[in-house]
């Protein structure tokens, strides 16, 4: 890995600017809900200010965006204006707050791509509106995609001239499948308990947060609200503030440790190696846990130090798996 990188020149991020939401689904990674945490207009436009100058694709999330849709048309014009129309975005909701005026707007301010990922049981439409909301879509001129907003680097990457829509939902073995040991997924117990399933190593885990280890991995980092994350669920503590910090100088700065290269590989078992902690132990951790984003909590709260990129103190003896002062 290049640690002179600059990171001004990125691919993708996730920004989940909301969590306010006109549902409450008992699936929801970062509690989302009429009651969902925000951040201001100014927060959101310093958010903007500090994405990289040469991002490729921005995916708007929440929460569910349109439940502050002025907010949103906020972003979106301070996004054309800084990379002057020149930059792929993608709106990632639930389609309940959708009318033809909202659409129209939207595609006047840039978006390209219209994700539902609301084709589900644990939401509350439970994709009731699919064929109203295809119908609209196609309605305006915007055509079918399958899959999710991004699922062929090489394709992405071509600018689009046409508008497109897809449709996709909560699964066990995708958004149930292994990151969702979060929020009110952890709540009602309906969280994947397979310590075996390397979520970090699947598209919106950490793998190729800094630079792709495989040509068909997705360099991709999320922002929750603003806290900067490696991945979609999240470290226990974010590697660093959006508002406050060029997301490019925090990636460069993650790019330096040890302990970041190895969650940019995927791999989240082995992540205490350089401080001593073996991947013998953090398997048989994330097992005991029974997921590995409870693994990762574990050992940014216990072993490592996610502010200061430095050991709390507390080593393993590879030989017993013993923790030792």
């Amino acid at each position: 890995m290049n640690e002179s990188k600059d990171y001004t020149d990125y691919y993708q991020i996730y920004w989940a600017f909301t969590q306010l939401c006109n549902d409450q689904c008992i699936h929801c990674y970062n509690n989302s809900g009429p009651k969902g945490e925000r951040i201001s207009k100014d927060d959101c436009l310093a958010i903007v200010e500090n994405l990289p100058n040469g991002l490729q694709k921005l995916i708007l999330s929440g929460g569910e965006p349109l439940a502050e849709k002025q907010l949103l048309y906020s972003i979106l014009e301070a996004v054309q204006v800084k990379y002057s129309g020149n930059i792929n975005v993608a709106l990632q909701f639930n389609g309940d707050l959708l009318t033809v005026e909202i659409l129209q707007k939207l595609m006047k301010l840039g978006v390209n791509h219209f994700s539902i990922a609301s084709i589900d049981r644990y939401h509350k439409k439970q994709g009731e509106r699919k064929d109203a909301l295809a119908e609209l879509f196609e309605s305006q001129g915007i055509s079918l995609k399958a899959g999710q907003p991004t699922t062929s680097k090489t394709e992405a990457l071509k600018r689009k001239t046409n508008l497109t829509y897809s449709f996709f939902g909560a699964n066990e073995e995708m958004w149930l499948g292994g990151n969702w040991a979060r929020g009110r997924a952890m709540e009602h117990n309906i969280w994947k308990q397979d310590g075996e399933h390397n979520f970090c190593a699947i598209h919106s885990g950490a793998i190729g947060f800094m630079e792709p280890p495989k040509e068909d991995i997705i360099q991709e980092l999320s922002i929750q609200l603003w806290k900067v994350n490696p991945c979609c669920p999240g470290t226990v503590t974010p590697m660093g503030d959006a508002r406050k910090e060029k997301i490019a100088d925090i990636v460069q700065k993650m790019s330096k440790h040890e302990i970041m290269k190895k969650l940019n590989q995927g791999n989240i078992y082995a992540i205490g190696e350089s401080i001593g902690i073996s991947e013998e132990y953090g398997r048989k951790r994330a097992k005991e846990l029974k997921n590995v984003c409870l693994w990762c909590d574990e050992f940014f709260t216990k072993h490592y130090d996610m502010a200061t990129q430095k050991a709390n103190g507390i080593n393993m003896n590879n030989q017993n798996n013993t923790i030792t002062r």
